[in-house]
């Protein structure tokens, strides 16, 4: 999961998933990364954890405004 949390905050930084910005779906993610939907449920909520993140109810998770990973 290290290597997940790592290339997402990558693409954070280097503007693939600039602050506002929807990530794709977790199955989207789980397929792009060849993991499990649980393993992308644990990064994104590693990323919450940390501020990087923030979930939407309803509309999915957002690249926190604040975003300093």
């Amino acid at each position: 999961m290290d290597e997940l949390l790592d290339d997402l905050l990558k693409k954070i930084k280097n503007g693939t998933y600039p602050p506002g910005s929807q990530l794709p779906s977790g199955r989207d993610l789980a397929d792009a990364y060849d993991v499990s939907q649980s393993t992308i449920s644990r990064a994104v909520a590693t990323l919450r954890d940390q501020g990087v993140l923030v979930g939407r109810p309803g509309r999915g998770v957002f690249v926190a405004e604040s975003a300093q990973p």
